[in-house]
């Protein structure tokens, strides 16, 4: 019996840990990375790793005919590159060598596409009205997928993942080590799901065999701020979290405009998997003393 072939396109913090569960299943998977020394990491890992950068199309030229694609490019602000490019561009690059090499796409996207501020519930069916930067470039390469601007254009399905934490990723974790007041309002909510969940969504999405257009990717019980960092100071040994109002004008300020609860109904309806960590107060201890 053929083995099944995945192409994680950016294999990096969501990538490596759904690669992971697919060799354990005995998949064939490869996955892309910028570094030729993150290249020989994924390697050690299993996985057919490529050196290949989504902005520069000629080095996409030796992407595999596989059965899917997981695409998760991340944006790392420290290249300066405008996050634009790298969502849309990268995007439109990575689909033109695609569309003749996979079945299907599964797309890592984000629930910053929603800028609702009234602490409601946002569902599949909320509209998508981003106010940040990031999550307006979030939609448009969401909207990219879905046009016929690529011919030709792959059956897909888009994840919108709520924040991701996990093993080396604990928001604010120096801050709170240190005592350093955390900017923003203790009792807006935070929408989040460990890293170990996002893996297995991303694997149940790619399982589906076939493009089936949305979800919203999230634990169960969106968080007030304030429970959440005193959870992560309490499992890091820190002092109590404290608070105060960010610099207007900032971009810390402009996070603070959403508050918003994500609700993952339609996730636990149609996908087939549980979630190891339904809310933080599992979560974030495991995050702290994971690897």
């Amino acid at each position: 019996m053929a083995r099944t072939k995945t192409l994680i396109v950016g294999c990096g913090y969501l990538g490596i840990r759904v690669a992971r569960l697919l060799i354990e299943r005995g998949d064939r998977v490869y996955g892309t990375t910028r570094s030729l020394g993150r290249a020989i990491e994924l390697s050690r890992a299993g996985i057919e790793s490529m050196v290949a950068d989504v902005l520069v199309p000629e080095s996409l030229a030796r992407l595999p005919e596989v059965d899917r694609v997981l695409y998760c490019v991340g944006f790392d602000r420290s290249k300066g590159v405008p996050i634009r490019s790298v969502y849309v561009d990268g995007l439109r690059h990575a689909l033109g060598h695609l569309v003749d090499r996979a079945g299907m796409l599964v797309y890592a996207g984000s629930t910053g596409v929603y800028g609702q501020n009234d602490g409601g519930w946002v569902t599949e069916d909320s509209p998508a009205e981003p106010q940040s930067e990031s999550g307006k470039a979030c939609l448009e390469a969401e909207e990219l997928i879905r046009s016929n601007e690529v011919e030709g254009p792959l059956p897909a399905t888009i994840l919108r993942f709520s924040g991701l934490y996990g093993p080396g990723r604990i928001m604010k974790r120096d801050d709170l080590l240190s005592g350093k007041p955390i900017a923003g309002d203790p009792d807006k909510f935070l929408n989040l799901i460990h890293i170990d969940d996002a893996a297995t969504a991303a694997v149940a999405a790619l399982d589906q065999g076939e493009g089936k257009s949305l979800y919203l990717v999230s634990d169960d019980r969106p968080a007030p701020r304030r429970e959440f960092y005193t959870l992560a100071a309490e499992a890091l040994g820190g002092p109590a979290p404290r608070f105060e109002p960010p610099e207007p004008g900032s971009g810390k300020a402009g996070r603070e405009e959403s508050n918003k609860r994500i609700s993952n109904a339609l996730m636990h309806a149609e996908l087939d998997f549980t979630l190891k960590y339904p809310d933080i107060t599992t979560g974030v201890p495991a995050a702290v003393t994971g690897v």
